[in-house]
């Protein structure tokens, strides 16, 4: 990751990494945020999803998404 990515790549990096620690698969983390898995790759890859989606991913994982990131 460098100094150029942008928020939603950043959150994307954390997502990963919430989940991989975990030890939820993207299934796993779509089910419990009730989400499609391929939305779960696309944030992962840091893609623009919509702000309820970035929330519901956030709450599965106990973690906050930055001002920046819902910009």
């Amino acid at each position: 990751m460098t100094a150029t990515s942008t928020p939603i790549e950043r959150f994307g990096t954390l997502v990963k990494a919430q989940r991989q620690h975990k030890g939820w698969s993207q299934h796993q983390l779509a089910d419990v945020a009730d989400i499609s898995r391929p939305t779960v790759a696309r944030i992962e890859a840091g893609s623009a999803v919509s702000t309820a989606t970035l929330a519901k991913v956030a709450e599965a994982l106990g973690i906050e998404v930055s001002a920046e990131v819902n910009g």
